[in-house]
């Protein structure tokens, strides 16, 4: 299937939760914000969300530093 991430176009297997892609792309879940289809996805509940073909995903990451 295919969803957009950060404005590009990515190929994923079907069934892949958003847990289940976070952890696939190596994103630390405690640094990272998920918007899906313009509504913030709640960290608690990634396990239970399914990506869907044509879902729209923003990530933004949080770094520390001064």
């Amino acid at each position: 299937m295919v969803i957009m991430v950060n404005g590009r176009e990515t190929l994923l297997e079907e069934g892949l939760t958003l847990a289940g892609f976070v952890a696939a792309k190596g994103f630390d879940p405690e640094t990272v914000v998920i918007e899906r289809n313009q509504a913030v996805a709640v960290r608690g509940q990634w396990a239970d969300i399914a990506l869907q073909p044509g879902d729209v995903l923003e990530i933004v990451s949080f770094v520390g530093g001064g």
